[in-house]
């Protein structure tokens, strides 16, 4: 049987200190996002696990891909009849996770989501691969499927139908932003005294930073 719980890794690359925090979380993000970015090889930085909640508190989780950032908020698009989608019509407060194991670093956003604007949505999915639109045209998110012949068999009449044309964005696909109001910046330390960064939105906007034990 596998030994799990002796699996083990010390995190000894560096620490993390609060005069070296920007006062702006968004400007902090940034910051260890360019650098993952510059480490990660040909792993995706992007990559960001949303956990989102039903109306009864049911939790659920997946890993999606950020596409823009700013102060605005965290962008990302799926099917808007999915089960995330679902969840964030019926409760739209979400979390997101950034994991960098190269860098033994993670971040954690939460705040409210809502959909961003129909132009949005449409230049996004216009810049996609096509395979990538027609895929999103032809597969109905989280639904049951017998088999996955099913799916090709859409695809390829897809293909016929549209050829090299433009596909037109399905009115059941397209973005959403979550606006945080925390961030917190973990750096991961030698014996688990790991190094954790709290930023909370105050009334008025500022943002307030403490020191959490690990």
């Amino acid at each position: 049987m596998l030994d799990v719980a002796n699996l083990r890794h010390e995190y000894t690359l560096r620490g993390l200190y609060r005069k070296d925090l920007s006062a702006d979380p968004f400007e902090q993000f940034k910051i260890w996002f360019e650098e993952s970015l510059e480490t990660a090889g040909n792993r995706e930085p992007n990559a960001m696990t949303l956990a989102t909640a039903s109306r009864q508190g049911l939790p659920s989780a997946r890993v999606v891909l950020l596409k823009g950032f700013s102060e605005a908020g965290f962008s990302f698009f799926t099917n808007y009849e999915s089960r995330k989608a679902r969840d964030l019509a019926e409760n739209p407060h979400a979390a997101l996770n950034f994991h960098w194991p190269w860098l033994e670093r993670q971040i954690q956003v939460e705040g409210e989501v809502n959909k961003v604007s129909r132009e949005e949505s449409n230049e996004y999915f216009n810049k996609r691969p096509l395979g990538s639109r027609l895929g999103a045209i032809v597969s109905k998110q989280s639904t049951s499927i017998e088999g996955r012949a099913i799916l090709e068999e859409r695809l390829e009449k897809a293909k016929a139908e549209y050829g090299e044309k433009d596909p037109p964005v399905p009115d059941f696909w397209g973005g959403y932003r979550l606006r945080p109001v925390r961030f917190e910046f973990w750096q991961g330390r030698e014996n688990r005294l790991h190094d954790r960064f709290l930023y909370e939105r105050q009334n008025g906007g500022a943002w307030h930073i403490q020191r959490l034990s690990p």
